[in-house]
């Protein structure tokens, strides 16, 4: 009897035979608070960087998009999109853009094609580190910096054209710098020279990221050198591929001081890109209107731009 007793004693609940008690589970008003709290502190870490990008980003570009619908002058007028209806008018304009989309161009495709190129011949070799040493350290200048380098080069009395003339090649020297567009090809050949570097950096961080196995499995399935770089390298290069590509487009579209050292958006105004006509509208011929009018294409264009590569690349649902 007493044993029966017992076994009936030991299958009570904890609680009812003085054990420890059952946590408790929480009501949907403490999961309430307990949410609200966090999103509180998350709140009060991020305001001091929101108010940052809104007093240094978001209101200059209000300001310069509401200045953009007036004249040159404080006193002027409202003048609704006559300063954009410059870019339907205004030969230097139209030039501005074409130059802009050369550039865009340009510095996207030569820094992906060479950074690739150069960080798979130098992924594993004798000299490698040495030879990514020379492509990286232009990288470390200054846009200007690398002004005054190809300035030198490309003068009428610089070293490229000596160095023609001494071959015998003198038919092939010339102004460089002075006819369009061959001072835009040019002038996007330096800036490749030193955007390479970035480009190398990221690219073998990419490859050094990639598993042997797979290309072991390649190789022992009978694919060829190019199959394995093509099948295999490349679709798992697509992240950093994303990062080159999208560095490259908006340096692009932004690129002033190198083309400003060179040449200050000349002869004329021929090798003017949109931010260079930015500067030269707002600050030497005095028409901040139109200068403002600019700036707010080229954001719109750069945003646009990435947002679009971005969508497609990343595969952004319900954007």
């Amino acid at each position: 009897m007493s044993t029966s007793l017992t076994s009936l004693t030991d299958r009570r609940p904890p609680s009812a035979a003085g054990g420890p008690t059952a946590p408790r589970r929480a009501t949907p008003a403490g999961r309430s608070r307990h949410t609200v709290r966090e999103r509180l502190v998350a709140g009060g870490f991020l305001a001091p960087s929101v108010v940052l990008v809104a007093l240094f980003l978001l209101a200059p570009f209000v300001w310069t998009v509401y200045r953009s619908f007036f004249g040159d002058s404080r006193t002027s007028p409202f003048s609704w999109f006559d300063n954009y209806a410059l870019f339907a008018s205004d030969p230097a304009l139209a030039r501005s853009v074409q130059n802009t989309l050369l550039w865009v161009v340009g510095t996207v495709a030569l820094p992906f094609v060479l950074g690739l190129a150069i960080a798979c011949m130098t992924d594993a070799g004798r000299f490698s580190r040495l030879v990514r040493l020379c492509v990286v350290l232009p990288y470390a200048l200054s846009g200007s910096a690398v002004a005054v380098v190809w300035n030198f080069m490309l003068t009428t009395d610089g070293a490229v054209n000596q160095v023609l003339t001494t071959l015998g090649l003198d038919s092939l020297a010339q102004g460089w710098l002075l006819t369009w567009p061959g001072n835009t090809l040019v002038m996007i050949l330096a800036n490749a020279w030193q955007a390479t570097g970035v480009a190398v950096i990221l690219f073998l961080v990419g490859l050094q990221s990639i598993p042997p196995e797979t290309l072991e499995a390649g190789a022992l399935d009978g694919a060829s050198g190019w199959q394995q770089f093509r099948h295999i390298v490349l679709p798992q290069l697509r992240p950093v591929s994303i990062i080159v590509i999208g560095m490259s487009l908006v340096n692009g579209l932004k690129s002033f001081d190198l083309i400003w050292v060179l040449t200050q958006g000349g002869p004329g105004r021929a090798t003017e890109t949109l931010a260079v006509s930015m500067y030269n509208e707002t600050f030497l011929e005095l028409r901040p209107g139109a200068g403002a009018a600019i700036a707010v294409v080229l954001t719109v264009i750069v945003l646009a731009a990435s947002w679009l590569y971005l969508r497609r690349q990343l595969d952004v649902k319900g954007v």
